[in-house]
């Protein structure tokens, strides 16, 4: 496994600082896109009884694109998918959408990417303060693996440690 997480990032270096764009597509959306994108998550969270993830990045990131990597990968994706409504808050070069980092109280000066937890009606539950994913590149798929299982939703009947309750 940390060989094909050194290799995929060895690729994204590589193309940087265009390495969003060799995937055909931007992870990041347009910063003006997020309030809309933020209130469309809130709705779908309320309806689906699923968390909100706020990633806040920037299409130049290096470390985000390999969080985006370890999004998509075949452990962590059914958590995510299963349990969460993802969304991309584009922070532009630390210049967009700093009134959102400042309300889910994301130091951006720590650096990015940087992550939020929101229940389904919006009340944030967890801020990441200490810069805890910026180094994504240093770390393993699992890091990405027990934040998702720690804040996933605990269903009836479930054990908050089952991955796939």
């Amino acid at each position: 496994m940390k060989t094909v997480k050194l290799l995929a990032l060895a690729a994204i270096l590589a193309l940087a600082p265009g390495a969003a764009r060799s995937a055909g597509r931007d992870i990041y959306p347009d910063p003006s896109q997020a309030k809309a994108d933020l209130a469309a998550a809130l709705k779908t969270a309320a309806a689906t009884h699923k968390r909100i993830l706020l990633d806040f990045g920037g299409n130049w990131c290096g470390d985000c694109q390999v969080l985006d990597l370890y999004f998509h990968d075949a452990r962590n994706w059914p958590i995510l998918e299963a349990n969460f409504v993802l969304v991309h808050v584009n922070i532009g070069y630390m210049d967009a959408n700093l009134d959102i980092a400042e309300k889910y109280k994301i130091p951006l000066r720590r650096g990015v990417p940087a992550l939020a937890v929101l229940s389904e009606r919006g009340t944030l539950l967890y801020s990441q303060k200490g810069g805890e994913f910026e180094a994504m590149r240093n770390l393993e798929s699992s890091a990405l693996t027990s934040f998702l299982v720690q804040w996933k939703p605990v269903k009836e009947g479930c054990s908050a440690v089952v991955v796939n309750c």
